[in-house]
């Protein structure tokens, strides 16, 4: 029984210094990365709103017959595209070099190296959950008349999370080993954007390509998040359980391929 006591208890203070560095970290990077901005977090919603208005401009005529001839609906389906693609492209991006940021401080003070690509991804939550989530249920309340929408919005932001931690924890560990990561990886997010239907609708992609977008892990986040956002149905299942599983998957791959090349990370940082 003591035993059992004792193993829980240093468990639980384990979890508990784990979210006390969390923290730290989070608010670090945060004040770092809006020291003297005038917006702050608030640049991430600013940035999906421009670009919204620069596709709805450009592409807004020709594509709103996708979405009930409403230039307005497209306006909102591609906001809800690029909310996701960018939250995935900041979330990773920021996460791919710290690990290799933080090196001189892993060579002096014995700290769990995860906490790191966390950090960048939670600061990432944090200023999400500011800016974009009030628009976006704003935007579910105003489309669907239903609270049971605005709290099923939960459920495809949680998977975009999961897949940028389990990405997160891959490129952050393989940049250890491969500096020229970071050049890759945008042509990477590049070739992720343009596969996922952000400003274009997905029933204009052939039946031959659809297949190989499948692939994309940001796709079914989006086609979720825009059906319960915009279609005023109940949200589709189907879409919401095969966000989440995929999700699941990419933060397995990617947790288990960090734990697996964690103990080499020393020796080249």
């Amino acid at each position: 029984m003591k035993l059992s006591v004792k193993g829980n208890s240093t468990t639980w203070l384990q979890v508990r210094r784990y979210w006390e560095l969390l923290h730290v970290l989070v608010e670090r990077n945060l004040k770092v990365r809006y020291r003297g901005s005038f917006l702050g977090v608030y640049w991430s919603l600013l940035n999906p709103l421009i670009m919204t208005g620069l596709y709805t401009a450009i592409f807004g005529t020709t594509f709103a017959s996708y979405y009930g001839n409403s230039i307005l609906n497209y306006m909102l389906a591609a906001f809800t595209g690029l909310v996701v693609i960018n939250f995935f492209s900041a979330s990773t991006s920021q996460a791919l070099s710290s690990v290799v940021s933080n090196g001189s401080l892993l060579n002096k003070i014995r700290l769990p190296v995860s906490i790191f690509p966390l950090s960048m991804i939670a600061a990432n939550v944090f200023q999400f959950a500011i800016g974009v989530l009030p628009l976006l249920a704003i935007m579910t309340f105003f489309n669907s008349k239903s609270l049971v929408n605005v709290l099923a919005l939960i459920f495809p932001i949680l998977a975009l999370i999961l897949v940028c931690i389990g990405i997160g924890f891959f490129v952050s560990a393989l940049y250890v080993f491969f500096r020229d990561l970071p050049y890759f990886y945008e042509l990477v997010v590049f070739v992720l954007w343009i596969s996922s239907p952000v400003f274009y609708p997905a029933a204009i992609v052939p039946k031959v390509v659809q297949p190989f977008l499948g692939l994309n892990p940001l796709s079914p986040i989006i086609e979720s998040l825009r059906q319960i956002t915009l279609s005023g149905a109940p949200p589709d299942l189907n879409l919401v359980w095969g966000a989440l599983l995929s999700s699941v998957i990419i933060l397995s791959l990617g947790w288990a391929c960090f734990q697996l090349w964690r103990h080499q990370f020393m020796d080249l940082l």
